[in-house]
């Protein structure tokens, strides 16, 4: 059972999103919060497997919230999947540099976030299919690349390939399809790659191959 926490200021959003998650065998939502501090209160107390975090909430915002989640090795294990009203949002990079496993825009359809829940479940979510690839490149190119350090030098040629795959958003299924590898493989690599470079997940693999240049709008669009 996939444990779900649900944080808007509406209570009406609250309940719509509820009333679609709720309707699964397999996700149960385990607490509610209108502002980012109970939304941070109520993972700790909760410890829930997603928290679906709205961006703009009072006081405590959802990507202070994020943050605060991501940052607590009490919480390792929960993913954050960002909520939003505009999928043109500068809010988005700085959602992934939060430390959030997900994008989704509020007017998503209900199969897409439930597939978005289980996903980022399994730690392989990104971003909500209406956000382009194009999209998160725009907001990453705006960060200066510095010169890759030993971390990222330590990586083989294949790895750098598996790691500009993550970054353009692909799966471990989908990776694996395009190198002609196992899933299993494909996902082994990515495992190794994120104990290489000492990163808690995808979204902060992401945000690394952006800030080092090793991916750029141009090499999204091969």
């Amino acid at each position: 059972m996939i444990k779900v926490l649900l944080a808007d200021d509406q209570r009406l959003v609250r309940a719509g999103f509820r009333s679609i998650l709720e309707d699964e065998d397999d996700i149960t939502v385990v607490a509610e919060a209108g502002d980012g501090d109970e939304a941070v209160a109520a993972c700790r107390e909760t410890r829930p497997d997603v928290a679906l975090l709205d961006i703009r909430m009072p006081g405590t915002d959802g990507l202070q919230a994020a943050g605060r989640i991501t940052a607590d090795p009490r919480l390792e294990s929960v993913k954050v999947v960002i909520l939003t009203t505009f999928d043109l949002d500068d809010y988005i990079y700085g959602a992934l540099r939060a430390g959030a496993t997900g994008f989704l825009v509020k007017d998503t359809e209900p199969e897409e976030l439930i597939h978005a829940v289980r996903v980022a479940h399994r730690g392989d979510a990104l971003i909500s299919p209406s956000v382009t690839r194009r999209l998160i490149a725009e907001f990453a190119g705006r960060v200066q690349a510095p010169e890759p350090g030993p971390r990222l030098r330590a990586l083989t040629d294949r790895e750098r390939e598996v790691m500009r795959l993550v970054a353009a958003g692909l799966t471990n299924d989908e990776i694996a399809a395009r190198l002609v590898l196992s899933p299993a493989t494909a996902k082994t690599h990515v495992s190794r790659i994120m104990t290489k470079l000492d990163v808690r997940d995808r979204s902060q693999l992401v945000v690394l191959a952006y800030e080092s240049g090793m991916v750029s709008p141009r090499w999204l669009t091969r």
